[in-house]
């Protein structure tokens, strides 16, 4: 660097709730007197500290910047900046600017990663929304940490650098035939379901639960389980995840990407080839549940997306959680608005709740008294709210266990073969037309069951859903009378 002010560019990111926004980050610099650098463009806490990791990292690197001036722009300047996910493209910045690295080729990719005071390199949340947005940007590449790289490299048509350490950075735009991108991980088999940690084979009788899991799965329809303690309500709603059907690779992508955006991810994985399976305490908050924040991150509705929300103990949690459950059950989305905007997250999960028929669990047992009074289980079961009970598909009872029905194990199939056939119901639901197609004698058993049970609009489109699910586990089109009755029986 000579005596006059050198300015250069780089391209960066800001991830707001599941959206990836474009930034700019300018460097300027010139010589001084005494060090001082200065970020702007509404940086939170950990971006303003940037700088002081940069600054160590620059020459705990080898580098001798000697005194400077700087000031860093994160452009737009209206948008909030959060995380240490700038660091890597500040201290890329401040070098070109030095003269250590060609700057003409910088605004050719994009770079993300936050530095250790050594100069390493550190993990970022995102990667796979990040991987994304280079791609539709037509950039060259990305630069990312090293762990991330395994994560963004399933994303096709993009080249992703797995850094470890800012010098392997600065060689690299020396000399960038010196980094290969980091390989694809996707394989063929890699979508094929794991061994079940609960096979429906190792569950004793329950035959007409099993069956409604089955229908369950089939169409992603929500159930409550209602039965007294330990009749496996728990085990049944685990060992749905076994019978659901393989996940695509356009649903792996999008379920990755929300678990990454939290976190969650595993930096080692790749893509999220299995179903989620969440199961929140009742204690949750609403903001737990649905998501929320400053910037809204996911909540538990949307990291099940695509997979399975399990509520046990239903009634237990709060009115307010469980009526913010409305919308994403009714609408496949949740929306939450902040002054900085509306962010919208994904929420197409399946809902298996659990419940006692009372307080203490045994109202109708066949044994064991119940001890609640009749004003007892009406307050318990008046927790859940009419309106979110008729966005629940399918009402189960589950019985307790009679030892004979343990012992004989009848008629128990295993998870890979209930899966078959859930699999082919799923492929006929994709494939046939959306238009409900009636059998004789349906539409007067309608209107009757309509007049004699009171069921609402609602209700009345959810059991002709359930029906159809049913007519395509048995490989039919049109839904008979005998479907129907199945699905008023839920």
């Amino acid at each position: 660097m000579n005596d006059k002010n050198c300015c250069t560019q780089l391209c960066g990111v800001a991830l707001l709730g599941l959206e990836v926004i474009s930034v700019d980050i300018e460097v300027d610099l010139s010589r001084a007197d005494k060090t001082q650098l200065t970020i702007v463009g509404l940086p939170d806490a950990a971006v303003k500290e940037s700088k002081e990791r940069v600054w160590a990292a620059i020459k705990n690197c080898g580098f001798k910047p000697g005194p400077i001036r700087s000031t860093i722009n994160l452009a737009p300047g209206a948008l909030r900046k959060e995380g240490a996910i700038y660091d890597l493209p500040i201290a890329l910045g401040l070098l070109g600017c030095l003269g250590h690295l060609p700057i003409s080729q910088l605004n050719n990719y994009l770079i993300a990663g936050e530095l250790g005071l050594s100069g390493e390199v550190r993990p970022i949340n995102g990667v796979i929304a990040i991987a994304i947005h280079a791609r539709k940007h037509g950039k060259k590449g990305i630069l990312i940490p090293a762990i991330n790289a395994p994560e963004a490299a399933v994303v096709d048509g993009i080249d992703i650098f797995p850094i470890h350490h800012l010098k392997e950075a600065v060689h690299f735009f020396h000399s960038p035939s010196s980094l290969s991108p980091q390989p694809s991980s996707i394989s063929d088999d890699l979508f094929n379901p794991r061994t079940p940690t609960i096979d429906f084979v190792d569950i004793k009788g329950q035959s007409h639960v099993k069956r409604a899991m089955e229908i369950a799965a089939a169409g992603g329809h929500n159930v409550i389980l209602s039965g007294p303690p330990g009749t496996g309500k728990t085990m049944i709603a685990k060992a749905l995840i076994g019978i659901m059907p393989r996940m695509t690779l356009e649903e792996s992508l999008e379920v990755t990407k929300i678990h990454s955006i939290a976190g969650l991810s595993s930096k080692h994985q790749g893509l999220i080839t299995q179903r989620p399976f969440r199961s929140p305490h009742h204690t949750i908050s609403y903001a737990g549940l649905i998501g929320g924040g400053t910037v809204p991150k996911p909540g538990e509705v949307s990291l099940a997306h695509g997979g399975i929300l399990f509520l046990d103990e239903l009634p237990e949690f709060s009115r307010n959680a469980l009526e913010v459950l409305r919308q994403p059950l009714e609408d496949r989305q949740v929306t939450i608005s902040r002054a900085g905007g509306n962010f919208t997250f994904p929420t197409h999960f399946t809902c298996i709740a659990a419940m006692n028929p009372c307080p203490c669990g045994y109202y109708g047992h066949p044994e064991k008294n119940c001890r609640d009074s009749e004003l007892q289980i009406e307050r318990y079961r008046r927790k859940i709210s009419g309106p979110l009970l008729d966005r629940i598909d399918m009402h189960v009872t589950v019985p307790s266990v009679k030892y004979r029905e343990i012992m004989e194990g009848k008629n128990s199939e295993s998870s890979a073969t209930i899966r078959e056939r859930v699999e082919g119901a799923h492929e006929r639901q994709r494939s046939s037309s959306k238009k409900l197609l009636l059998g004789n004698g349906c539409q007067s058993l309608l209107r009757e069951a309509i007049d004699q049970m009171g069921i609402s609009l609602r209700a009345h489109d959810r059991i002709l859903k359930v029906a159809q699910t049913i007519a395509h586990l048995e490989g039919q089109e049109t839904i008979s009378e005998d479907h129907l009755i199945e699905a008023l029986n839920y």
